[in-house]
């Protein structure tokens, strides 16, 4: 059945972005249920190079080749224009039934996404139900900006690659929810989108909206198919309209430094909200060690309280907030040392227990 948004209502609960800086699933996984049981996520570790966020959703590419550390897509290789046929083929096949999701190129292995699977362990062995379950991918702009073909050039400027990366990255985010959907939670998938904080910039110069809003749709789509909610991360400043204009569920910003550009875009942010769709506010900093040791639990409350009360301007009251609204760091912590990124999953489940007690 599908999940609708109108349905879900996360109640200012707490919600992680993936990464941990630890080399130990295990013990990345039991900080993520000791911190957020209620909506807990599988943890990439960036310790693991083949858990990078470009490297761990690469397999699968046609083309994909490696040479030294450097991994690229070799569209002059021998074999490549069968290669890209066979992506297709197995692509439809997919999407038609007649080849299983789990027995193909699009679905997440234990060498690649080890986190994964000890996540769906300790779901199974939960002392209590969660509320969702959260997982993740590399946001379409941001992969295929970053995975470059043999010449150097990047791939989403080549619209042939781009489109099967897309549809790559589409597949894998709704394997996810299949697997994810056995528990019969609602099921969240964000799309990390780190690039789009250089969208409008020189560097990406001549790259469109209606690009960019294709390839994000696209991989929401898929979600959607599945049943899922779709969330899109961005850690730094983005044009916000281009995000809200697409059809992703949950907006995940950095509240924390960047609220004052968010806020710019009051009517999308009303229109976006009466609709009945959510925001993550990334209000626990994880951008430098200072800020971490300064900020406390009463800071960081009075500061979304503050921000709720310029929201509060567009007509929308605290407590309909407040019931369309997660908790979050402002980025994932797997740049951080332990010791940081243990405090930031305290400071972010503290802030949350704060927040929703005051209602």
């Amino acid at each position: 059945m599908i999940m609708l948004t109108s349905q879900f209502r996360p109640e200012g609960l707490p919600l992680l972005i993936g990464s941990l800086p630890v080399r130990d699933h295990e013990e990345a996984a039991r900080l993520v249920f000791d911190h957020t049981p209620e909506i807990p996520l599988w943890v990439q570790l960036p310790a693991y190079p083949e858990e990078g966020m470009i490297a761990q959703f690469m397999p699968g590419l046609p083309g994909l080749t490696a040479e030294g550390d450097k991994s690229f897509i070799h569209t002059e290789r021998e074999g490549f224009d069968e290669a890209l046929v066979a992506f297709y083929e197995e692509y439809m096949a997919v999407l038609e039934g007649g080849t299983d999701i789990d027995n193909s190129r699009f679905a997440l292995t234990p060498d690649m996404a080890r986190g994964f699977f000890t996540f769906m362990d300790y779901i199974r062995a939960a002392a209590s139900e969660p509320v969702a379950l959260k997982g993740q991918i590399t946001g379409p702009v941001t992969f295929t900006t970053a995975v470059k073909e043999q010449q150097g050039r990047a791939i989403f400027y080549d619209e042939q690659l781009r489109d099967a990366a897309v549809k790559l990255l589409a597949l894998k985010a709704r394997w996810q929810v299949r697997q994810l959907a056995r528990f019969n939670r609602p099921v969240i998938i964000f799309l990390d989108e780190p690039a789009l904080a250089g969208f409008g910039s020189s560097e990406f110069i001549s790259i469109s909206k209606a690009e960019v809003t294709a390839c994000l749709n696209e991989v929401i789509e898929a979600v959607h198919a599945e049943g899922g909610l779709t969330g899109i991360h961005v850690c730094a400043n983005t044009e916000w309209d281009l995000i809200i204009d697409t059809d992703v569920d949950i907006v995940n910003f950095d509240a924390y430094s960047y609220f004052d550009k968010f806020i710019l875009y009051p009517d999308p942010i009303r229109k976006f909200l009466e609709a009945g769709r959510l925001i993550a506010w990334g209000i626990v900093p994880t951008g430098n060690a200072e800020d971490i040791d300064r900020e406390t639990p009463e800071s960081l409350v009075a500061m979304w309280e503050e921000q709720a009360a310029q929201i509060g301007t567009l007509g929308v009251d605290r407590a309909t907030l407040l019931a369309q609204s997660f908790i979050t760091p402002s980025c994932g912590t797997g740049s951080l040392s332990p010791e940081h990124a243990t405090r930031v999953l305290w400071l972010t489940r503290t802030v949350s227990d704060r927040i929703r007690n005051k209602s």
